[in-house]
């Protein structure tokens, strides 16, 4: 009989992640509307518990699940992230809204990049080319955590619209955006002249990449609309097609520039962009962003939380508990909010509208899956310079510092995605909780869940957000 029993790694997995899924799926309107909880925190803690440091059931690095695997995974569910939110932005949004995208994309992530390099550097005892090239894997914010946290709840209806989409459309294109940070320090670790890592940062990454990148995913995206518009109209495409058709053009798009070597994330999201030019309404109920978070994303972090290399966390090189837990509260809080915030009262940002709202979209800048991306792509330039990192760091032979960015950037990554995750992830149910407590005790609704007004500090335009009538419904109802 117990010859039966087939407790392989690939069978385990089916059966514990489904576990939480299913349990997730069963009670998802209570944990996000009732509770403000979003899949990330939640799947990370999970996978902590039934991975090597709990009950042991989830072991993906014995079971031979290696680096170069969680590198092509989180490539493909961080560019259908991207793709996801490029459809979902309005039409025309980035010509209405391009001087708070540029701001985002450029000083914010600029500041942010050079402030957790200089952070790293001091508290690793690093050098700042080291530093740099680990802080431009946290200078993006990071798709699958903004969206998880941003659509789909009761909370997220709390935050006007044009926040929303500010910091959605911030997600989807700056983890493309991100690319030249990250390789102007890998060029200089590689190269020895100034001439050389300058045309090859320029040339490849800005050109290449970036460039080619952005009208090779334009051109993807529209191509696939008209081909699409063209089977919709003559009724050759059934219903059952339409998600099967959004999830395979994001993959293909993946794959193209993949292929090509230039930027995922950037083509992927511009070919969501290009897919929705003019508007895809037959296709609005498939509610792809919903079924994304719950399978793909929530998979992957719990896969995440079984995989945190714990034992790194302390005297690797000049890696601490105390230093980790030091630079995640100390980039948490310079990251983005500082320059954010100035960036306001400078006015540089003119649709962000009070203090409140720049206090938000400072703080809300988390650190997920394209972080992960990043580091095993800065493993594997260094590594192999291609796409592709050895199994398990540290090589040899590698110059001393490549070397030693080799072995600081994925611990120290981890740790940021574990602790952002966490802050970010319950961020939430603090916001509900705080704004209940700063209510007069005659105004305050029930403590969970029962919070439809707007956030304090923040102004709704209009946007199809609450109005001043339904804010007052909701009072009396709750009340």
């Amino acid at each position: 009989m117990w010859s039966q029993l087939e407790p392989t790694g690939p069978h385990l997995s089916y059966l514990v992640v489904t576990v939480f899924l299913l349990a997730y799926a069963i009670f998802s309107v209570s944990i996000r509307n009732r509770l403000h909880l979003s899949e990330p925190p939640l799947a990370t803690i999970f996978g902590i518990l039934v991975g090597p440091k709990g009950i042991g059931l989830l072991t993906p690095y014995k079971w031979g699940l290696d680096d170069s695997v969680v590198h092509e995974v989180t490539r493909v569910i961080a560019g259908i992230q991207c793709f996801s939110i490029g459809l979902e932005l309005p039409e025309r949004y980035f010509v209405d809204k391009l001087k708070d995208i540029c701001i985002f994309l450029g000083p914010v992530m600029a500041f942010g990049w050079l402030v957790c390099g200089l952070l790293i550097m001091i508290i690793f005892e690093t050098h700042f080319v080291t530093a740099l090239v680990i802080s431009a894997c946290l200078t993006p914010t990071d798709p699958v955590l903004a969206a998880s946290v941003l659509s789909n709840s009761q909370f997220s209806t709390r935050v006007p619209k044009r926040i929303r989409d500010l910091l959605a459309a911030e997600s989807g294109c700056n983890d493309g955006v991100s690319f030249p940070f990250l390789y102007i320090g890998l060029c200089i670790l590689t190269r020895s002249t100034v001439s050389g890592v300058f045309g090859r940062w320029f040339i490849v990454t800005i050109l290449y990449q970036c460039g080619l990148g952005t009208v090779l995913g334009l051109g993807v995206g529209h191509f696939f609309n008209r081909v699409y518009k063209f089977s919709h109209e003559r009724q050759m495409m059934g219903k059952a097609s339409y998600l099967a058709f959004y999830l395979l053009l994001a993959v293909f798009s993946i794959g193209l520039a993949s292929t090509l070597g230039v930027d995922d994330f950037l083509v992927t999201f511009c070919a969501g962009l290009g897919f929705s030019h003019g508007g895809n309404s037959p296709t609005a109920d498939t509610r792809l962003p919903v079924i994304i978070d719950l399978m793909l994303n929530s998979t992957l972090f719990v896969f995440f939380g079984a995989m945190v290399p714990w034992s790194s966390f302390a005297h690797l090189d000049s890696i601490t508990p105390l230093r980790l837990l030091t630079a995640l509260v100390l980039i948490l809080l310079f990251r983005r909010i500082p320059v954010v915030l100035s960036l306001y009262k400078l006015k540089f940002l003119p649709h962000v509208l009070t203090t409140t709202e720049a206090l938000f979209c400072g703080h809300f800048g988390p650190i997920g899956v394209g972080a992960l991306f990043l580091a095993t792509e800065a493993r594997a330039r260094l590594e192999t310079d291609s796409s592709l990192p050895l199994p398990h760091p540290p090589p040899k032979g590698l110059p001393i510092e490549a070397q030693r960015t080799v072995t600081l950037v994925w611990p120290i990554i981890c740790f940021m995605v574990f602790g952002s995750t966490i802050v970010h992830g319950l961020s939430t149910l603090a916001i509900s909780i705080g704004g209940h407590f700063s209510r007069k005790k005659g105004e305050r609704a029930p403590l969970i869940g029962a919070e439809r007004e707007g956030l304090h500090g923040m102004v709704f335009d209009g946007e199809g957000e609450i109005s001043e009538e339904q804010d007052e419904e909701h009072f009396r109802r709750y009340v």
